[in-house]
């Protein structure tokens, strides 16, 4: 069964990495197993990645039927390094909720539940879930409370291959709608200091204001979607589409994303294909082919 696993690459980024793992029955509870350093994640782990709980923690996993999952973690959990705190948490977080059955979790050790983190004391929200973030980017933001957290996919490089990493910003609660502003970020780029990567050429602009119908989102953007590439031959990167679609279906409300330009839906995507369709998120995530 194909599993995304959260694991932490060579820049300090909790990114999934899509990985077969054997068929069983607990898969939240297995899944989770393979997070564990010198665990049977150690026979598959990806160049440059590294797993995120300690040697020896073993775990249970309860859910509920309210969709909450509690995972349950021995004394070993306790074992880890300060710095690494909040990439478990989010490791865990992400980890769990790719499971349709589960959307917050909790955690416990032997049984008692966390309100903070062990080794530096993080505080642990009553209903851990995505909303939370990952790979949180706070610098220049002075005031959280006028803010509210967005994730966008970036692109990393590892070897010959590239996988796409989420990061959660700090969006001004003045600004326009999540959907343009998420557009925005993307076409704005990563820190130059993060390692991370765009393929978008930082004068990408919507033409028009975002439309939403039964899940589909339509955006009208300018011809510097199209990059580099000849605008002849109408096409968009893969991995520009690809940020797109991973970015935007993270909103609850979006399930697939539909791309024009200028008003007109004439993009080829990278095989020559028709992007007639609107694209939808993948099933899995940096499965090494998207």
């Amino acid at each position: 069964m194909m599993r995304e696993l959260y694991l932490i690459d060579k820049n300090g980024y909790v990114v999934a990495q899509t990985m077969p793992l054997p068929k069983s029955e607990g898969t939240a509870k297995q899944a989770l197993e393979y997070l564990v350093q010198g665990g049977p994640v150690s026979e598959i782990l990806p160049n440059g990645f590294r797993a995120v709980l300690p040697a020896d923690t073993t775990v249970n996993v309860d859910i509920k039927k309210d969709g909450t999952a509690i995972a349950d973690f021995s004394k070993e959990f306790k074992n880890y390094k300060k710095e690494d705190e909040q990439k478990i948490v989010q490791s865990v977080t992400w980890t769990l909720t790719q499971f349709s059955s589960i959307d917050k979790v909790k955690l416990r050790i032997n049984g008692h539940e966390l309100k903070e983190m062990p080794v530096g004391g993080t505080p642990i929200s009553d209903d851990l879930s995505r909303k939370d973030g990952i790979n949180l980017e706070t610098a220049g933001v002075n005031d959280l409370t006028a803010t509210h957290p967005l994730t966008v996919y970036y692109l990393a490089e590892n070897d010959d291959s590239e996988y796409y990493v989420p990061v959660t910003k700090r969006i001004d609660n003045s600004k326009t709608d999540d959907i343009t502003a998420a557009i925005n970020e993307l076409a704005e780029g990563p820190s130059k200091a993060s390692g991370l990567l765009t393929d978008f050429s930082e004068d990408v602009k919507l033409v028009s204001k975002p439309k939403i119908k039964d899940g589909r989102v339509t955006l009208d953007f300018n011809q510097s979607i199209f990059g580099s590439a000849d605008e002849k031959t109408k096409m968009i990167s893969s991995e520009v589409l690809n940020s797109i679609v991973l970015t935007l279906t993270e909103q609850p409300d979006v399930k697939s994303v539909s791309v024009k330009v200028n008003g007109k839906a004439e993009l080829v995507n990278e095989k020559g294909e028709k992007l007639s369709e609107a694209v939808s998120r993948p099933s899995q995530v940096n499965t090494g082919s998207f």
